[in-house]
């Protein structure tokens, strides 16, 4: 009977495992393809092949790297730019501060999976109700997106000339277009909806009057503008 109810808990953990597999790969497998759009965007924007592929291995978080090379064609400064790209990157890093306690992954190999604290690798993560689950779906996850992306950008880069006027495919909004798809079923709570609203309606406003890059930049107010309205407006509440 204990052997039996052994076997049982092992067939089932593994159908779990198989399960968290593929939706991990899923996930890599549709996200990494639009690392095309990324190599052929950064090609018609004067980046060489080695900066763009470059981009992608160190780098490798795709708002980012879509924000940083978009600015860079609409005439905007390196520094402008980088600053952009690093606002939008920063949310990693709160990522990995839910992950280091859900994954409690030895020392040794926390620096290699920083490198893979993205949106996805969270989402699939955050999805699995063990730490079990949680850390094959990181890992599946961020492997196959991270070879993936990095193949598909060399391949764009490649293939952009081929294609000609970059501009005409547009497909400088694929990048955003999955970004958007990721972060939507996020905004859960109204003040999620009201930041990233507000922040939508400040980097599209400001847009045609501000040099590139810069728009992102001050989207970025959103959150504490908002959280801060929303602090008045609980703080009148328990007042009355």
């Amino acid at each position: 009977m204990t052997e039996r109810t052994a076997l049982t808990d092992t067939e089932t953990a593994g159908k779990a495992d198989r399960a968290v597999v593929q939706d991990a790969l899923g996930v890599g497998v549709a996200v990494g393809l639009s690392g095309f759009a990324f190599g052929v965007t950064s090609a018609g924007s004067g980046l060489t092949l080695m900066q763009t592929c470059a981009l992608s291995l160190l780098v490798f978080t795709g708002a980012s790297q879509f924000a940083l090379v978009g600015a860079l064609a609409a005439g905007g400064g390196p520094f402008t730019a980088a600053a952009g790209a690093f606002f939008l990157g920063v949310r990693n890093a709160f990522y990995g501060l839910r992950l280091s306690q859900l994954l409690a992954l030895p020392r040794a190999v926390r620096p290699f999976a920083a490198h893979w604290v993205i949106d996805e690798t969270t989402a699939v993560a955050l999805a699995q109700p063990t730490r079990r689950g949680a850390r094959i779906g990181f890992v599946v996850t961020g492997l196959s997106l991270y070879v993936l992306w990095n193949l598909t950008t060399l391949l764009g880069a490649l293939g952009a000339g081929a294609l000609g006027d970059t501009d005409a495919w547009g497909l400088d909004a694929a990048g955003p277009a999955v970004f958007l798809a990721l972060l939507a079923p996020m905004l859960k709570t109204g003040t999620e909806r009201a930041v990233a609203g507000l922040a939508v309606l400040l980097g599209l406003g400001l847009l045609p009057v501000l040099p590139a890059g810069v728009p992102v930049l001050i989207a970025a107010l959103a959150a504490p503008v908002v959280l801060w309205a929303d602090g008045r407006r609980k703080g009148r509440g328990d007042e009355g």
